[in-house]
C-alpha cells in the first residue's frame, strides 16, 4: 500500500503491469520515486514489488476500473479497442489528466487500422493530455514464438530466415514510456521506436545461440508448414500465425498481407532509435538475448 507521503506525488495507473513490458514500467516509476497502481485481472498472482498498489480490474470490462482510477493523475493504457472509448471516459471522469498509449509501429506503417489506431483516436479525442509510443517488433516476440522449440529441442522453425527487422528491447520501450510520464514537455508526442540493429531472423537465432552457449538449428520451411507447426504449439505464435506467415493482414483480412518478407528493409522518417528519442543508445539485440538466456533454456 502507498504511504502518506506518496499521496503528495502524482499517482500513475499501469495497465498490463504484469507483462514483460509492464513490469519494467512499474520498476522505472518506482525508481523515480513515483507511486504506482497496477491493474490486474488476478491481483493475487501479480508478483509485483512491495509498495505497488495492486488492484483488480479488466480493460475488457470498464465498470471494474473505478477503484483503479481513483485519485490517479496518469494512465499507461494498453490497447483493447472494443472498450477504449468507455475506458477513456472512465479515466477522464476519475480525474486522470494524462494518458500514455502503448500502441504499435504498425499504425505508422498503415497496417493497423482496427486494433491500436482506435485506441489512439479515443485518447486524442478526449481532450486529455496524451503521449503515444508505437514500438516496432518486440524482441520478446522471439521468445514467444521460438522459445518453446528452443527449450525442447534447440530448434527454430522459420519460413523467412532472411527477413530483416529491428527488434527492440522491452526495457527501451519502457524507458520511452517512463520519460513520457515524467517529463511534461513530452506530452503530445507520437514516437515510433525501433531497435538499433537491423537483423535477419537467421542472425537473431545466432544471437540467441551465442547467449545460451549452445547450437540452435534453424529449419527453413514453407509458410504453410510454419503455420501448421505454430498452430500446434499454441499461445502467441498460434494466435498470430496467419499474419506472421503471410496468410492475412495485420487487421486480420484473410488473403491480404502486409508483413514485409523481403531480405532487407529501408526504414527512414518516422522510425526512430532510442538515441533519437531519448538521447542515449538503445540496448542491442545481443544484450536482449543475454538478458533472456535463461528463458530459452529453463522450464517455462
Amino acid at each position: 500500500m502507498m504511504s502518506h507521503s506518496d499521496r503528495t506525488l502524482p499517482l500513475t495507473v499501469v495497465t498490463g503491469a504484469t507483462g514483460m513490458l509492464g513490469r519494467h514500467i512499474v520498476d522505472g516509476l518506482l525508481s523515480a520515486g513515483r507511486p504506482v497502481r497496477a491493474v490486474s485481472r488476478r491481483p493475487q498472482r501479480a508478483g509485483l514489488p512491495p509498495g505497488v498498489d495492486v488492484v483488480a480490474g479488466d480493460l475488457h470490462e470498464p465498470s471494474t476500473l473505478d477503484t483503479a482510477f481513483t485519485a490517479a493523475t496518469a494512465l499507461v493504457l494498453i490497447s483493447v479497442p472494443d472498450t477504449a472509448a468507455e475506458v477513456v471516459a472512465c479515466a477522464q471522469a476519475a480525474g486522470i489528466e494524462h494518458i500514455v498509449v502503448v500502441s504499435s509501429a504498425a499504425v505508422t506503417a498503415g497496417y493497423d487500422t482496427t486494433y491500436n489506431l482506435p485506441v489512439e483516436r479515443a485518447v486524442q479525442a478526449s481532450g486529455l493530455d496524451w503521449s503515444i509510443v508505437r514500438p516496432g517488433e518486440f524482441a520478446t516476440n522471439s521468445l514467444l514464438i521460438w522459445g518453446p522449440s528452443i527449450r525442447s529441442s534447440r530448434r527454430v522453425i522459420e519460413p523467412f530466415p532472411d527477413q530483416a527487422g529491428n527488434p527492440i528491447h522491452e526495457r527501451d520501450i519502457a524507458d520511452v514510456i517512463i520519460a513520457d510520464l515524467l517529463e511534461p514537455d513530452r506530452r503530445g508526442r507520437i514516437d515510433t521506436i525501433i531497435g538499433p540493429d537491423t537483423l535477419t531472423k537467421r542472425e537473431q537465432v545466432a544471437a540467441i545461440a551465442a547467449a545460451i552457449g549452445d547450437d540452435v538449428t534453424l529449419d527453413e520451411v514453407t509458410p504453410e508448414q510454419a503455420r501448421s507447426f505454430y498452430r500446434r504449439q499454441g499461445g502467441f505464435a498460434a494466435d498470430n500465425a496467419d499474419w506472421l506467415f503471410g496468410f492475412s493482414s495485420y487487421d486480420a483480412v484473410e488473403g491480404g498481407t502486409d508483413e514485409p518478407h523481403e531480405t532487407n528493409t529501408d526504414l527512414h522518417g518516422p522510425y526512430l532509435t532510442l538515441t533519437e528519442v531519448l538521447g542515449h543508445p538503445a540496448r542491442p539485440y545481443a544484450q536482449w538475448a543475454r538478458d533472456h538466456a535463461c528463458d530459452f533454456t529453463g522450464p517455462h
